[in-house]
This record gives structure tokens, C-alpha cells and sequence, in this order.
């Protein structure tokens, strides 16, 4: 039985540290437009995808490290020009919800080029790091390397909000966006730049975690099911609850799974986020919003 929960424990968080980066990137495009990209899911099986057919057989640390900047840099001008076609028709990211047809049809246009490229079945990625043991259990050390890179990511991100004049741009955006366009910002502009932010940490989330992730055309809207809870559980727009929201996410897929079997985890994943939302609708590191009239 200390097997079992140690397995659930130790791989739940390597799994909650991939969600939380989904949360993250969510985050980022929500707090600079309101909007939701639906298509991260997808976006994060074709960096792994990008990974299987880019790496040789036997690849090196060196050569793994390069390509990992490479599928980071083309995914976040890749998520860049999608954000710029999904804002085009909007004359404010919250007047109209074209975005939700967009972003889906992006999600769905990703889905089929995979399929097209791999067929229905599932492939793996080589990685030159192999497996340690933590609490006694054989461990994948991409979940070592997602969790050190959701810090990495955490921290850059707080710096980067908070210190470079674009970041305080950005979170000027997040607190009141009519103000912030009325003060001359360019919001269009820094709304892209969100978008490639994300694209950035979906990208490089997805290459260094493809040995752990379903690399299949149909697993993307696993990802972003369970990446949307954390950051829902969280709290929308808070980078510290995308933190929290994303290990206790995959603790519970973990242990539902061992518990239930992996049919029901969606289910129990769902159950959860009604049960956080009936206690705090605005998440667990949420504000509640007021509104002016």
C-alpha cells in the first residue's frame, strides 16, 4: 500500500506540474485579453509531437537542449499569429466571444494535421536523461524536469510582470482594460505578446515532458480539461493558484485512477472543481470581482 501512495504521490505532482503550466499559459492569455484558448491542449501535444519526429534515437543532452529552444521559439510565433487572427475581428476581447469558434477551430485544425502526420496511434519521444527513484518509486525524470521547469516558468513570470516596463503593461491590462487603452497603451500589441508568452511555455512544456505525455490526435482535450480546472480551482488569472491548482489536479487524477480506473477520471476531476467552485466561485487564490454600475 506505501508503494501505491508514493507512486500516486510522486507521479501525481510531476503529472500536476504539466497542468499547472497549462494553468500558466491560460493565465497569461486570460489576464491581457479575458480570453481562454482552447486550443492548448493541442498546442502542447504538437510541441511533443514536434519532439518524437525532431530528436534522433540516441539523442544527446546538447542536442536535446537545442531542439527544446527551437520548439519553444517556432510554437511561441506559432501562438503569437494565432492570437493575432483570434483578437482581429474583436474590438475588445470581451465584447464578443468569436474567440470561442477560433480558438476551438485551431484546437480542432491541430488535431487533424496530427492524425494526418501520425496516424491514429500513439508515439514516443526519446530522452537522454534516464529514470531515478524517488521515495523508492522508478520515476520518469521528465517529471523532475516539468517540475523544475513550472518554477523556472513561476518565477520568470512574476520578474517579468512586475519589473520590465511590457510586463507591468501586461498586468495594467489585467486590472482594466478600458483604462489601459484609454491611457495610450498599445493593447493589441501586448495582447500578442501574451499569446506568444504562452505558445513559449506551452511549447517548451510539451518537449520537455513528451516521454509522459499522450502524444495521440485525440489526447489534447485531456490536457486542456484538466489544465482549465487548475487554473479554475486556482483562481482565473492568478499565477499562484495555478501553482497550487495544478499538483492537487493531478493527485486527484492519480489516485482516481488507481481508486476508479482512468474511465472515471474526467469524472472525478469535474466533481472537484463543482465542489471548490459551490465553496469560492472565484477559486481558491481568486478575488471576487465587483462591478460599477
Amino acid at each position: 500500500m506505501a508503494y501505491e501512495l508514493a507512486i500516486i504521490f510522486v507521479r501525481g505532482l510531476g503529472l500536476g506540474a504539466i497542468y499547472s503550466l497549462i494553468a500558466l499559459s491560460f493565465n497569461v492569455v486570460y489576464m491581457s485579453s479575458g480570453i481562454l484558448n482552447f486550443a492548448q491542449g493541442n498546442i502542447l501535444v504538437l510541441a511533443g509531437l514536434l519532439a518524437a519526429l525532431l530528436s534522433p534515437p540516441e539523442v544527446s543532452v546538447s542536442l536535446w537542449l537545442v531542439l527544446m529552444l527551437v520548439v519553444g521559439c517556432m510554437l511561441t510565433l506559432a501562438v503569437a499569429a494565432q492570437g493575432a487572427m483570434t483578437l482581429a475581428p474583436l474590438r475588445s476581447s470581451t465584447e464578443q466571444h468569436s474567440w470561442l469558434v477560433s480558438t476551438m477551430a485551431v484546437s480542432v485544425i491541430i488535431g487533424a494535421s496530427i492524425l494526418i502526420v501520425q496516424g491514429p496511434f500513439a508515439v514516443t519521444a526519446p530522452y537522454p536523461f534516464p529514470g531515478v527513484r524517488i521515495l523508492g518509486v522508478r520515476t520518469p525524470f521528465a517529471y523532475l524536469a516539468v517540475t523544475a521547469l513550472l518554477v523556472l516558468c513561476f518565477v520568470a513570470l512574476q520578474l517579468f510582470l512586475r519589473r520590465t516596463r511590457t510586463g507591468v503593461a501586461i498586468s495594467a491590462l489585467a486590472q482594466d482594460l478600458e483604462l489601459a487603452r484609454a491611457t495610450g497603451l498599445r493593447v493589441r500589441l501586448l495582447q500578442v505578446v501574451s499569446f506568444g508568452i504562452s505558445g513559449a511555455i506551452l511549447g517548451v512544456t510539451g518537449f520537455v515532458a513528451a516521454p509522459v505525455i499522450s502524444i495521440a490526435p485525440d489526447s489534447g482535450i485531456s490536457y486542456i480539461l484538466s489544465g482549465f480546472i487548475a487554473a479554475v480551482i486556482g483562481g482565473m488569472g492568478n499565477l499562484y493558484g495555478a501553482l497550487v491548482g495544478g499538483p492537487i489536479v493531478g493527485v486527484m487524477a492519480m489516485s482516481s485512477a488507481y481508486l476508479f480506473g482512468g474511465e472515471f477520471q474526467n469524472l472525478v476531476l469535474l466533481t472537484l472543481l463543482v465542489a471548490v467552485l459551490m465553496v469560492r466561485p472565484q477559486g481558491l487564490f481568486g478575488r471576487m470581482s465587483t462591478r460599477h454600475v
